[in-house]
């Protein structure tokens, strides 16, 4: 049997691995206000994770703000050495930053490797410049209006020296921060220069990806496109599948060139499909008209042509797919494919396979990347992961709650302050101090109640605060007042004594002789529907108070608000694992994996939902037949199968292990939705349920630069960018409408929504996108 045959493979790739899985490109961590982790230092520029020039300007000229406004900060007026500031590299940022250190009088040094505006000067000749976002106005004295590459620079180049702003050109290799001042080590390390802060303004400029090939020093491989009329006639080779290397070839071809693109992959994911049709309409008739200006408004794109309109062109395109470089020599190019080496006649090549951020600076400098663990990472990880595993064997019906409970050690110790084991007060408070499980509740709800109103403060849309008070709500009304407090009260008053009132306690709270004398822990059921919280029909004989509950939610209600509102109708604004996610975990997800292996990892939720239906099956069974056999693998399977003494059943490795100590025990460290995403058993039901959903993310594929940004912040591991740039709705089931990609979008590129019966498109109406606020405010939506 084939791969493609096998009905899980199908089954996967249905569900889950048919959609993008890009990964997230390693960059220093920058704080908000550019700070990071070494004190003194800030990170500004495209490096901070947004390639426009707009935001380029305003990050450098803010973080000189942030700095006077620092009450650390003091000026130097003794130490003629050290300097208030040094600012290392001259591009938009690091100009941007050296005026506003000037106009505030500042004792500054602004150093540059190469060339000052290297990397908008380095821009195809003519290149259109996409100054976006339109209405915003950039911080500082440094401002944009022109639209072409060499108007820009001359626009930029005047405001520089009317500030009188100079750069010295010398090489930074590194920052060190030695008794209390940073010294920024020069190139060869003999010389320093010292400063109370740092300003990091060098980009990604001139750190491009290498093939890895032999012959890839030689004078015929360029990183750049400059002006592609210069290749008139001559046979090119690019290399690479992204928008920069299709908009070369393009530009190339469309001059005259015979070009041969050369991608690793089967087909194109990441490009905009109007640079793939206009590739596609060169490969099949060279002399094709084209619109050759870019289609991609990143600020670093590759490549561009200085002809603004159209152009009839005698050059053609060949695309290798499944091919690499293997060796460049002075007139041919030889690529491995599936079908063998092939050498081809070759007079240029163009690595356009992107490039990367200078990460070495940032690890000489003891700056901290993205994904890269220090050993204080580690120490925290170790310390948060083992605290997650005391809190949940200490809470669960495990053997160190009953070591605990027999030692009289807290909470059990607190009976002794009220009457009876149960610890109720005076016999007319419903609740019990001696149970563990309203301590973590409470400890839950508080967590929920503080980062809530952090997220809200921090997060300022309507989307954000009407989700973080849905959440608030669901988890402090039903999912501990009414458990904790007032169920238990109305069993202490009588409610479910007689009448009416004792035929619903005894369905939803059957009577024990402990704690509060009834279940009340089964109200988590009227939130936490099965197979989340699964007690409540795997009891031991039918509740059919929670059996016709759990039908109603799981079966009914939840596919509905999924079908119009997708997955995240439930996820992201009722359950209470998302509202620990969004709330604790809302910091931290970045730090999601991302990529096809942990796409597939997404599978072990369906491996648990099935299990989930085959307990229930011999639930049914030993219920309606009273078949021992059935009873017993029921029981065993959920909580009696202990091997060698070892807790291996369901409710210790899935509720106490997956869902409670790696879900919660990973929150600073993997995200918090790493329970939601790979292992809960109803997410897994509900990505079933999204695949036939109404709901979308649209994108305006216009306004996309492909920052990658909205990827990057997605806790769910959705490769957001890849629908983004194309302007495909985004229909990835994982999705859980936490609103962080749309929220992120420096550029107001993305939007909720859904389809009507018809096919059209329509969008919420609650705003979740700042830009997008900021735009309806001056009347541009």
């Amino acid at each position: 049997m084939t791969t493609t045959a096998n009905p899980f493979v199908r089954y996967m790739k249905w569900l889950h691995t048919r959609w993008p899985a890009g990964t997230v490109e390693k960059l220093p961590e920058v704080n908000e206000d550019g700070s990071t982790n070494v004190p003194g230092i800030y990170v500004v520029g495209d490096l901070t994770g947004i390639p426009l020039l707009k935001f380029s300007s305003d990050s450098g000229a803010r973080a000189v703000e942030v700095i006077l406004a620092d009450k650390d900060f003091q000026r130097n007026t003794s130490d003629p050495d050290l300097y208030d500031l040094v600012i290392i590299g001259a591009g938009v940022s690091g100009i941007a930053a050296a005026m506003e250190a000037q106009k505030e009088g500042l004792k500054y040094k602004l150093y540059e490797a190469s060339q000052v505006f290297s990397t908008v000067v380095n821009f195809p000749k003519g290149k259109p410049i996409f100054t976006y976002p339109t209405e915003m106005i950039p911080h500082g004295d440094l401002q944009f209006t022109k639209e072409v590459k060499e108007e820009l620079v001359q626009e930029m180049e005047a405001q520089r020296k009317k500030a009188s702003v100079e750069p010295e050109f010398l090489r930074i290799e590194s920052v060190q921060r030695k008794s209390g001042e940073l010294h920024a080590i020069h190139s060869g390390g003999k010389e320093r220069t010292r400063a109370k802060r740092v300003i990091v303004a060098i980009g990604r400029s001139g750190n491009f990806r290498k093939i890895g090939c032999p012959g890839e020093e030689l004078d015929k491989v360029y990183n750049r496109l400059h002006d592609p009329k210069d290749y008139a006639g001559k046979k090119a080779m690019i290399v690479g599948g992204g928008d920069s290397a299709m908009e070369a070839a393009i530009a190339l071809a469309c001059c005259g060139a015979e070009v041969t693109l050369s991608y690793r992959k089967p087909e194109f994911s990441r490009p905009k499909p109007e640079n793939v049709e206009k590739l596609q309409a060169l490969q099949k008739n060279p002399d094709a008209e084209v619109d050759i200006n870019p289609t991609s408004e990143r600020v670093t794109t590759a490549a561009s042509s200085h002809m603004r309109e159209k152009d009839i062109h005698g050059g053609k395109v060949e695309i290798v797919f499944e091919s690499t470089v293997k060796e460049i020599t002075a007139d041919t190019v030889t690529l491995k494919t599936p079908g063998g080496d092939t050498t081809i006649q070759n007079d240029v090549v163009f690595p356009m396979i992107g490039r990367e951020p200078p990460l070495e600076f940032f690890r000489r400098s003891g700056i901290n990347i993205r994904g890269e663990w220090t050993t204080k990472t580690k120490l925290t990880f170790v310390g948060f992961f083992s605290f997650a595993i005391f809190v949940y064997l200490w809470k669960g019906g495990t053997a160190l709650n009953n070591f605990f409970r027999n030692k009289g050690l807290f909470p059990f110790n607190l009976s002794q302050f009220f009457n009876g084991d149960a610890a109720t007060v005076n016999g007319t408070l419903g609740f019990t101090f001696t149970d563990p499980g309203f301590y973590y509740a409470l400890a839950y709800t508080s967590a929920i109640i503080f980062f809530g109103a952090r997220r809200i403060q921090r997060r300022r849309t309507p989307y954000i605060k009407r989700q973080t008070f849905s959440l608030m709500a669901f988890q402090i009304i039903p999912l501990f007042i009414l458990p904790y407090f007032l169920f238990p009260l109305m069993g202490v008053w009588g409610a479910f004594d007689s009448g009416v009132g004792q035929i619903i306690g005894d369905e939803l709270f059957p009577k024990v002789d402990y704690g509060y004398g009834r279940e009340y822990w089964r109200a988590f059921g009227l939130i936490l529907a099965w197979p989340l919280f699964i007690f409540n029909v795997f009891s031991d004989k039918p509740l059919w108070g929670w059996l016709i509950i759990s039908l109603i939610q799981t079966f009914i209600i939840i596919p509905l608000i999924v079908f119009r509102w997708g997955k995240g109708a439930y996820c992201g604004w009722i359950c209470s694992c998302g509202a620990l996610a969004e709330t604790m975990g809302d910091t931290q997800r970045q730090k999601m994996p991302h990529g096809p292996f942990w796409n597939k990892l997404n599978m072990v939720g369906q491996v648990i939902l099935l299990i989930c239906f085959v307990i229930l099956g011999f639930r049914v069974v030993g219920w309606a037949t009273g078949a021992g056999w059935a009873n017993s693998l029921y029981y065993g399977l959920v909580k009696g199968w202990h091997p060698l003494g070892l807790e291996l059943n369901y409710y210790h490795i899935v509720d106490i292990g997956l869902a409670g100590i790696v879900g919660v025990g990973l929150y600073f460290h993997f995200s918090g939705r790493v329970w939601c995403r790979f292992a809960c058993p109803l997410a897994a039901l509900m990505h079933i349920y999204a695949r036939f959903s109404r709901f979308r993310i649209f994108a305006n594929k216009k306004k996309c630069i492909s920052c990658n940004v909205c990827t990057s912040v997605c806790h769910q591991g959705i490769d957001v960018m890849n629908f983004a740039n194309k302007g495909l709705p985004m229909q990835d089931p994982e999705c859980v409408r936490c609103s962080a990609c749309v929220q992120s979008c420096p550029t107001g590129v993305l939007n909720f929504g859904r389809y009507d019966g018809d096919g059209n498109q329509i969008p919420d109406r609650v705003m979740a996108s700042p830009v997008q606020m900021n735009e309806q405010k001056c009347g541009k939506l």
